[in-house]
């Protein structure tokens, strides 16, 4: 049996109303920073039920709300800045992966000097450690798709460079996942998310990095996205498919903190990191069936396990990925319309590599920059 270590360190509390446990959560005296996007969370009154919440636990807030889809290292600065200025003694992020990423590196950059890309492996990222302890950090997700309320890792964008970065020092503190958060979240929103936590768990599963404990995660939750994500898809107020989609998501966020994700989120951020406007979601679904296709002749047990986790009997993996997309209703997605273009392939392939490379490493058989644009252009259209 393969040797593996075990760290998780943050708390979840998960289900209906869950958020109500923040007022007794024990977070230090004194003022936090909850860090949101867009205007979703404000209107539904998120952002008002966490205050009151951490309110009757007597702490006042101070709030950023400019965090964009795809987090930008300004996001990070301006937050930091924030919390240092008004001397905040926690962080707490709510929304997508974008909101809670933002806060895990605010929450470093908060008690470390310099900047975050001193702290990003990759790119032009220059590798240096923290050496602070971050200030605590509340992951409060509203969508099902990053897992990021239950691993350390973050995703920030600095011009066309989308980097993850991350340590055990920027695990979250808390996590709440609250499935009544996640109720209005529209379809093809609720797909892709559900899409992205699939592959973190596929990902988990065929990297060789893969553990007994990641990879009972991961067919867990590769069987509940199978179960209930197209029964998200198509009916948004079905409570049990919208609780079984937030726990997978979790699950695969277990798998992303005890394995890794390959190759496959380095080529789509590569592509998101050009094209801001491709949802990270949609950018995996566009370039997935060609991605495992590339694999199955070196991995036909572990794909056998994927396909019965999806519940097809014949064990045809890619088959049964073609068809949950069909019926979530995101097979029909074109490369084009987002504006990526194919005479680009080779850029697109050589930030993958210089980017986020390490993800590379746990691919269960080499990619070669070739293959990688022979998997763009097999996915293009």
């Amino acid at each position: 049996m393969k040797n593996f270590s075990y760290y998780i360190p943050t708390r979840i509390f998960f289900g209906s109303g869950s958020v109500a446990k923040l007022a007794r959560a024990g977070l230090p005296d004194g003022k936090g920073l909850l860090i949101t996007g867009g205007s979703s969370t404000t209107k539904l009154g998120y952002v008002d039920r966490v205050c009151e919440a951490l309110a009757q636990g007597g702490h006042e807030m101070v709030i950023y709300r400019d965090v964009q889809p795809n987090p930008t290292i300004e996001n990070v600065r301006d937050c930091a800045r924030l919390a240092r200025q008004e001397g905040c003694t926690f962080v707490v992020g709510l929304g997508g992966g974008s909101s809670i990423d933002t806060a895990k590196a605010a929450a470093a950059m908060a008690t470390n000097d310099g900047d975050w890309w001193d702290y990003v492996f990759g790119g032009s990222g220059k590798g240096q450690k923290l050496k602070n302890q971050p200030l605590p950090i509340v992951a409060i997700t509203t969508t099902a798709g990053t897992g990021t309320e239950a691993d350390p890792w973050t995703v920030v964008t600095n011009g066309q460079e989308k980097i993850g970065g991350g340590n055990d020092k920027t695990f979250p503190t808390l996590s709440i996942v609250d499935p009544d958060f996640m109720m209005s979240v529209p379809p093809h929103l609720t797909a892709y998310q559900g899409f992205d936590a699939l592959f973190h768990a596929c990902e988990g599963f065929l990297a060789t990095c893969a553990n007994p404990v990641s990879e009972m995660f991961s067919l867990q939750a590769i069987t509940l996205i199978g179960k209930s994500l197209a029964k998200a898809v198509a009916d948004g107020s079905d409570a049990d498919a919208r609780a079984n989609v937030a726990l997978a998501n979790t699950l695969a966020g277990f798998v992303e903190s005890l394995s890794s994700c390959t190759s496959e989120h380095a080529i789509e951020h590569a592509l998101s990191g050009f094209h801001p406007n491709l949802p990270h979601g949609a950018g995996l679904i566009l370039i997935s069936l060609a991605y495992y296709r590339h694999f199955a002749p070196v991995c036909a047990d572990k794909f056998a396990q994927l396909a019965h986790a999806l519940g097809r009997a014949d064990g045809d993996f890619v088959a049964a990925l073609a068809d949950l997309q069909a019926q979530c209703k995101v097979d029909t997605l074109k490369m084009s319309d987002f504006g990526v273009d194919n005479t680009d392939f080779g850029k697109y392939a050589d930030h993958a590599f210089s980017d986020m490379g390490g993800l590379f490493r746990v691919d269960p058989q080499p990619l070669t920059r070739q293959d990688v644009m022979e998997i763009l252009a097999q996915s293009y259209r």
